[in-house]
Order: structure tokens, then sequence, then C-alpha cells
């Protein structure tokens, strides 16, 4: 059946070019062999329809929050905020630890690192342009940055797709996902800014949007407020208001965005920012979609426990020496997907070995995502590379070697002593 569904990946990848429906049509054709080999399955329908509602949560995440974003974004709000930043900062280290800074909020609020690319990718390439940053190490910044957005609390999206596997609580992440963060991005900031030689700030500020007339602090201030403090009502008192939920909290956000916003829009502007929108986060949606399909008909075939069953059964040196190379890999292969296919498993081995698997779940959301940049959805490196003009793939993948190294190399050290990071929730 393994077998079966690689062939079927690899063949339909190389003919339609397309990582998303290549994981249906392998879908598809491990749910029909498994009905061939095993009648009592039943229909293969059944598995297909129920995987597309599997991450249907995620796909409306990623609608409403980027709604949210790209609303606050049209307001000028961005644009205003890195503008005055450019203008008041004149340190180059400065200046790149708030544009990575400001890189992770977008990723961060949903979970998503290539929203963060579609809202700042531009202004961040054009700054880091003019501090003298090569084009490969721009790339390389801007897709670090963007992973770690996603990797960033509040919204994790492999630790929350493993704690729902596991029967575990969605808290507790905060500061063991945010630690090795800001040390991996403090190394990221040095390695990309060592060596540059900036252009003068004059240079910089033309090249950027000018500041959007009538936007003040408080307009730039309370669509973000808005939603971090339904966040934290919802975390601390779900008792004493309805249930929202994410989703609802961003749309709330992205009306308060509106109303906020200083500019003459018309209905129609906002119809095209939703149209575009939708335009935007399309890939993302059939992306986990798609893996949700092809989730459903390896858990009826036994493909995914297959997988999990075998990794997790190697010697447990193996494991914390493989995992940082095929945590990634899998990642590649079915991006959220690899929370439910490898972490679940793993969680639920740690945890039959009385170890901390708060302090794993962690550490592989933060192994996960440096998948982004491998074949066959390689999602977030692809955005990375359009927004600069990088053609050299492989060269933009060796820029930014040494800060995941950084990060995997963080992450195993919590695998294998978590009870030294009990103490950070």
């Amino acid at each position: 059946m393994l077998i079966i569904m690689i062939v079927a990946f690899v063949l339909s990848s190389i003919k339609l070019k397309s990582p998303d429906i290549s994981m249906v049509v392998a879908a598809v054709i491990l749910a029909i062999a498994g009905i061939i080999a095993i009648p009592e399955l039943g229909s293969p329908i059944r598995y297909l329809v129920e995987g597309l509602f599997v991450n249907m949560d995620l796909a409306m995440l990623f609608i409403t929050a980027s709604i949210f974003v790209n609303i606050y974004s049209h307001s000028g709000a961005v644009s205003t905020i890195t503008r005055g930043l450019v203008q008041k900062i004149s340190n180059k280290w400065v200046l790149m630890s708030v544009m990575g800074v400001l890189m992770l909020i977008p990723g961060a609020l949903t979970g998503a690192g290539s929203v963060s690319i579609f809202v700042l990718g531009g202004l961040v390439n054009t700054v880091l342009k003019y501090l003298g940053v090569s084009k490969n190490k721009r790339t390389g910044f801007i897709f670090f940055f963007a992973i770690l957005s996603a990797a960033a609390p509040p919204i994790n999206l492999w630790t929350m797709l493993m704690t729902a596997q596991a029967n575990m609580p969605y808290v507790g992440f905060t500061w063991l996902l945010l630690i090795p963060i800001i040390i991996a991005g403090a190394v990221a900031i040095i390695f990309f800014g060592w060596g540059a030689k900036p252009s003068s700030k004059d240079d910089i500020l033309a090249e950027l949007p000018e500041a959007t007339e009538g936007m003040s602090w408080w307009r730039m201030l309370i669509p973000v407020l808005t939603i971090i403090v339904l966040f934290l009502l919802a975390l601390y008192v779900p008792w004493n208001l309805p249930v929202l939920g994410l989703p609802l909290m961003f749309l709330i956000a992205a009306a308060v965005a509106l109303l906020c916003n200083p500019k003459k829009t018309s209905g129609k502007d906002y119809l095209h920012i939703l149209d575009n929108t939708m335009e935007q986060v399309f890939p993302l949606v059939a992306n986990v979609l798609s893996i949700g399909v092809l989730q459903s008909a390896m858990a009826a075939t036994g493909v995914r426990g297959l997988i999990g069953s075998t990794f997790v059964g190697l010697p447990l040196v193996l494991i914390y020496c493989l995992i940082v190379i095929i945590g990634p890999i899998t990642q590649g292969c079915f991006n959220y997907g690899c929370s439910v296919v490898l972490g679940g498993p793993l969680l639920f081995m740690f945890n039959t070995l009385g170890m901390d698997v708060t302090v794993i779940c962690a550490a592989l959301s933060l192994i996960f995502p440096m998948g982004d940049c491998l074949p066959p959805s390689r999602i977030v490196g692809r955005l990375a590379c359009e927004e600069t003009g990088c053609t050299k793939y492989m060269s933009f993948i060796k820029s930014a070697l040494i800060p995941m190294l950084v990060l995997g190399a963080m992450a195993v050290v919590m695998i294998v002593k978590p009870t030294a990071f009990s103490f950070l929730y």
C-alpha cells in the first residue's frame, strides 16, 4: 500500500506539477487499492469525503486570518509602521531585528508563514536590499523568519494538531516556543547581516510606500489589540463569554480594522481585497484539504500507522539523530499532515517512556517547519524566492542552512532532555 501511494504521488507530481492535486490522486489510488485488498473497508468515497473535513477548521482559520491581515495592511498600517521605523532607526542590526520581529507577527496570528511573506515580504526585501544584504541571504532571511512566525505562539498549527490527536490541552507552549525562536532569530540576524554594507537612509525611504495620511497610533494599535484581547479572554476566562473560535475572532478584528481605516475605501474596494485574499490563500486551503483527504485514505488502509510505527520502532538514539532529517522531509511531503503521520505517534511513544510530552511537542513543532523549503510542497520556500527574484533555489537553501541547524539543534536538546525545560510552562 505504501509503495502504491508513493508511486502514485511521484508520477502525479511529475505529470501534473501540483503537490495538492498529486496528494488527492495518490489518496484516490490508495483508497481503491485498499478496497481491493480489504473489501471490508467499504466504499472509498466515504474516506475521501471525510478527509475533506479533517482540516476544514484550519482552512477557515487561514481564510479569516488572511482577511484580517490584508484589511489591516490595506489601511496603510503596515507600510506606515515600516517607514516610521526606517526613519527613526539608523543602526543596521537594530533595523534588521525590527524587520525580523515584524515578520513574526502575521504568521504568529495566522499559523501560516506564507502570510508573513504575502504581507511583509516585499517591504522586508526592499529594506534588506538597501542594507546591502545579498539576494540569496535576503531570500534566506524572509524564509527563515516566515517559518519562525508559523511556529511562534499563539497559533502553532503543528502543535494544535498534535495536541488534538494526543488529547492534550493546548496550553503551556508560549515560552517553550518563544525562547528558541528568539535565540534562532538572533543567530539568523547576525548570520544574514554579517558583511552587509547599507545604502543611505534616503535611498531606502525612496523605495518604501509613503506613510498613509491620517494613520495615527491608535488606528494601528486597536485592531491588533482586539485579536489579542479576544484570544486572552478565551484563554483565561472561557466560562464568562460565548465560545467564539479563532475564525470568528479574526473576522471581528477585521471589522475593527475596517472601521479604523483612514482611507476612503468603497465596498467595491473591500470586495476586491476579499477576492485577492481568496486567491492568495487558495494554495494553502487546497493544501490542507488535500492533506486531509490523503490522511483519511492512509488511516483507513493502515499506511499512516505503518509510517509512524516504523519510525517510532527505531532505537531511541536513532530517533534523536534522524528526527531533524525525517521531520522536515515529512513536512515537505505532507505539510501540516506530518503532525498526524509522525508527530502523534512520537508523542505517544515518549509518553509511554514517562517523558514530558509538552516540551517534546513544542520541540517537534520547531523541527517540522524547516521542511517548508523541501519538495514536493515547498510553499514557503517558493514564495520567498518569488518575492526576491531568486532563481537559484539550492543557493537559497544553503544560505539558510546555518540558522536552521541552530534551530534544529535546540529542538533536539529539548527532545533529549525535556525535564530541563519544564519550568517554561
